[in-house]
């Protein structure tokens, strides 16, 4: 069995992050998606409002596991018997920093083999940072994320 970890904050999920995770589900017996619990910053969403969203967007994929974590992400993936860690790249500036990523990672574990996988074309452009800027000045979200995280951040920003 071959099983992956696609880390992240996730905050919010987006389309994209959905479009890498469905495919690395395809290629893989097992992904986890592991949500970072970011205790230095700041996130919009909370931990757990992040988890309860993913879980439901990916409930129908029996293959998908949705936890959060507080460790290296060579760590988790040694912990749960994982070999391949799933990151997404959109710009050459992505590649730059994934590609100092992987080879840190694997100065840690060995092991570990990082898979890089480019959104599909109409959502190479889209960024958590950029649907929470759009998000808190009032925009449209609605073509970036699911409907579930769209409810979110308006009930999050008409407070």
């Amino acid at each position: 069995m071959i099983k992956a970890i696609y880390p992240g904050s996730f905050d919010p999920i987006t389309n994209g992050h959905i479009d890498i995770a469905l495919r690395a589900a395809k290629l893989f017996d097992e992904i986890t998606i592991a949500v970072i619990e970011k205790k230095s910053e700041k996130t919009l969403l909370t931990t757990e409002e992040r988890l309860l969203l993913i879980k439901d967007i990916f409930s129908n994929n029996k293959n998908v596991k949705v936890i959060s974590f507080d460790s290296l992400v060579t760590d988790l993936a040694k912990e749960k018997s994982a070999k391949i860690i799933i990151r997404g790249i959109r710009t050459i500036i992505d590649f730059d920093y994934e590609f100092k990523m992987a080879c840190m990672n694997k100065r840690l574990y060995k092991d570990i083999e990082t898979v890089f996988l480019a959104p599909t074309e109409n959502f190479n452009y889209i960024s958590s940072g950029l649907v929470r800027e759009i998000a808190v000045l009032g925009g449209d979200v609605s073509a970036f994320v699911p409907e579930s995280v769209k409810l979110v951040l308006k009930e999050k920003f008409l407070k």
